[in-house]
């Protein structure tokens, strides 16, 4: 009786372990917290990104392009769309490029 008990209690607590394991959301995992490595934030990318270009920010993100982390935003001057990429740790535009994703998207969609 006692083994069955213990053997039960056993099973329990591993499977416990195991859904908790699954639902925690490792976070070493999640890109997000890459962030914490930028010396400027998202507001600052933007506003560098705006004062460039002469317009207004539609998106913003951060991600990795080409192996290093950047921010990427989006934007909207007059009927142009330009994506401008700035460096997170400096805060300095690396390049700006008209964007293509939405010079050939021509159906109207929301996102």
């Amino acid at each position: 009786m006692k083994r069955s008990t213990y053997l039960a209690t056993l099973a329990a607590i591993s499977t416990a372990l195991a859904v908790g394991a699954a639902y925690a959301g490792v976070p070493e995992n999640n890109d997000a917290l890459s962030i914490s490595n930028a010396k400027i934030g998202l507001a600052q990318a933007v506003s560098t990104a705006e004062q460039h270009v002469g317009g207004k920010a539609s998106h913003a993100d951060y991600e990795r392009d080409h192996g290093k982390w950047v921010f990427d935003v989006e934007v909207v001057k007059q009927q142009s769309v330009v994506d401008v990429t700035i460096d997170p740790i400096d805060g300095k535009v690396i390049t700006v490029r008209a964007d293509q994703a939405d010079r050939e998207d021509s159906g109207d969609h929301e996102d």
